[in-house]
């Protein structure tokens, strides 16, 4: 019989919390094998699992991508070794990107804070190419335009 795990001590022992664990549920990321109104028990290898989906969470996808990924799997199997090396191959690029818009990035910041204007008009971070231009007049970026794919950063996000 396959061993059970309560959700606390899976929780413990992926280092993350019950409430993680039950939206990831509610995602269909992982299934518990509890009947309603019991506590929930999960397979042991829900750990691999909850890792794999967490190793993609630290490679950029979404959870939604990650699903995607996962249903590519029969009967929410774990995923083993040769899953991993095909599907995590597929990240490569995406890192890669990452790394390179990181890279640029690095470098264009020394310019930008010998002069500290962050100037939206000349500031090679917020425009590059004034390609914003072509989206409107105000502050694109903060509105929530995205910026340019080969610059690689995220709109501005307003603290609450």
């Amino acid at each position: 019989m396959t061993e059970l795990i309560s959700i606390g001590d899976l929780a413990k022992r992926a280092g993350i919390t019950a409430s993680a664990i039950r939206y990831y549920e509610e995602q269909g990321l992982i299934a518990s094998l509890t009947p309603a109104g019991q506590r929930r028990h999960y397979k042991k290898d829900s750990l691999r699992r909850i890792a794999f989906i967490r190793a993609a969470q630290t490679a950029g996808l979404k959870l939604e991508e990650i699903s995607e990924i996962l249903k590519q799997l029969p009967d929410q199997r774990t995923p083993d070794k040769a899953d991993w090396e095909r599907l995590s191959s597929a990240w490569q690029p995406l890192i890669q990107q990452r790394i390179d818009a990181l890279i640029a990035l690095r470098d264009q910041l020394t310019s930008c804070i010998g002069c500290g204007c962050l100037s939206l008009k000349s500031c090679a971070l917020y425009n590059p190419h004034d390609q914003a231009a072509q989206k409107g007049t105000g502050a694109r970026y903060l509105l929530g335009d995205r910026l340019m794919q080969s610059v690689g950063i995220a709109p501005y996000k307003a603290l609450n």
